[in-house]
């Protein structure tokens, strides 16, 4: 039997993001970075309990708010699906210790031409935040309106939440989803 070389303490591993959340009614794909490690432990987009994504989008729809029994993730996500908006990363993978975007070493892009053809409906592509933006490139080439949101993110203190919901109800309200 032959050993694995564990990588050194505190050096980068080896991560692999969370699958698309969409469907075929999506109009708005939101593209994050890569999940943080409190959304992979969870195996949840936006897991962390300071980001501000979720609350800005029930902020969006302050009339249709999460019923009781959907609070949980799965629920969330039906949610955000029933109102056009689809999730994903621009990284289906990168080395990073931590979970600070500047950490992301050796990314591996995910693949956005198959998604967009599952998802035909698709109107507007926003990234949430500078290092998903960095990556526009690889989402302006299919000739959508490409957005850049400030990030969600709690390391994002520089924009207050109403600011951050008012540049996000731009966005969604392009893709005729408000």
């Amino acid at each position: 039997m032959t050993q694995q070389a564990q990588p050194p303490a505190g050096a980068p591993q080896r991560l692999f993001g969370l699958a698309p959340i969409v469907d075929a009614r999506t109009r708005l794909l939101v593209l994050g970075s890569f999940p943080g490690a409190a959304s992979l432990a969870r195996q949840q987009y936006y897991a962390h309990p300071q980001n501000h994504f979720w609350k800005i989008l029930q902020a969006l729809w302050p009339e249709q708010p999460l019923p009781e029994a959907a609070r949980d993730y799965v629920g969330r996500c039906r949610w955000l699906l029933a109102r056009g908006i689809g999730l994903w990363d621009v990284y289906a993978s990168c080395e990073r210790t931590g979970s600070l975007d500047s950490a992301i070493r050796a990314a591996q892009l995910n693949d956005f031409a198959a998604l967009l053809r599952r998802c035909p409906q698709v109107r507007v592509i926003a990234h949430n935040g500078g290092e998903s933006f960095r990556q526009s490139h690889g989402t302006i080439a299919f000739g959508l309106p490409v957005c850049k949101l400030p990030s969600t993110s709690p390391a994002n203190a520089s924009w207050s939440f109403e600011r951050k919901l008012a540049a996000w109800r731009e966005v969604v309200a392009s893709a005729g989803l408000l």
